[in-house]
């Protein structure tokens, strides 16, 4: 239930369409929903925007289940992150409409389509072991109404490649950045854009890589102006933050 969702109710109420009774069932969840395990935020919305999203690692099928199971009983669009086939196979018991991400570990629930964005938001990874980050990001930027174009494989191992697709990347809006090893494709995107890049480090490298240490740092220190970064493997961070920033 969003603002004018509850201006309509309040409105049926004063004009006698709807009795106080069940006015106040529809509102006595507002503005959190406490599940016992968990207590779900109902007013996040209209605070921020965009409906909560549901971190699945740590919580168990059944929790996930039932948070997914309350949040089908409002008009929100659902998005669960990090979530496993098993999680999935679950909700698709309780919702047919589910979709699921195998390579992002993302679930999906559209409870109501909405018109994407004519501005996009370009995502571009360094290379295919990205990828499972790159699925994160795609879907989270989709489900939050963002266009979205993927480029991946073409980092600077093989620049040329990046080179082939830079008019794709400079008519973005907001460009996310995904790489692991040395994490040095930002940078150089950074020289190459006048957009805001938002760099994504991946656990992806040898063992000095650190699990993503290294391409943190890299692209902490970057020289390239105009460049923020969000936590390792974050894709889900990367896209909430460019689909603010496409909608400006």
């Amino acid at each position: 239930m969003d603002k004018d969702d509850i201006k309509k109710l309040l409105e049926a109420v004063k004009n006698g369409g709807i009795e106080i009774e069940k006015a106040v069932k529809e509102i006595e969840e507002l503005p959190f929903k406490d599940l016992g395990f968990a207590v779900i935020d109902n007013h996040r919305q209209i605070r921020t925007g965009y409906p909560e999203v549901i971190y699945c690692e740590g919580k168990t099928i059944e929790q996930v289940t039932n948070i997914i199971e309350f949040m089908l009983t409002k008009e929100n669009n659902i998005l669960a992150t990090r979530a496993s086939e098993e999680m999935f196979n679950s909700i698709k018991e309780i919702c047919s409409e589910a979709k699921y991400n195998k390579l992002g570990r993302t679930i999906t629930i559209r409870k109501r389509e909405e018109e994407l964005t004519e501005s996009y938001i370009a995502i571009i990874s360094a290379g295919t072991s990205d990828l499972p980050v790159v699925e994160e990001a795609y879907e989270t930027a989709l489900i939050l109404g963002n266009k979205v174009e993927k480029i991946v494989d073409v980092g600077v191992a093989g620049i040329h490649r990046l080179f082939a697709r830079l008019d794709v990347i400079r008519g973005a809006k907001v460009v996310i950045v995904i790489a692991g090893m040395e994490g040095a494709l930002a940078s150089v995107i950074g020289g190459l854009v006048d957009k805001p890049v938002i760099a994504v480090p991946t656990s992806v490298g040898y063992g000095a890589n650190f699990g993503g240490f290294a391409a943190l740092l890299s692209m902490l220190n970057s020289c390239a102006n105009g460049i923020s970064v969000v936590n390792i493997d974050n894709g889900f961070g990367a896209a909430y933050n460019a689909s603010m920033i496409n909608k400006l």
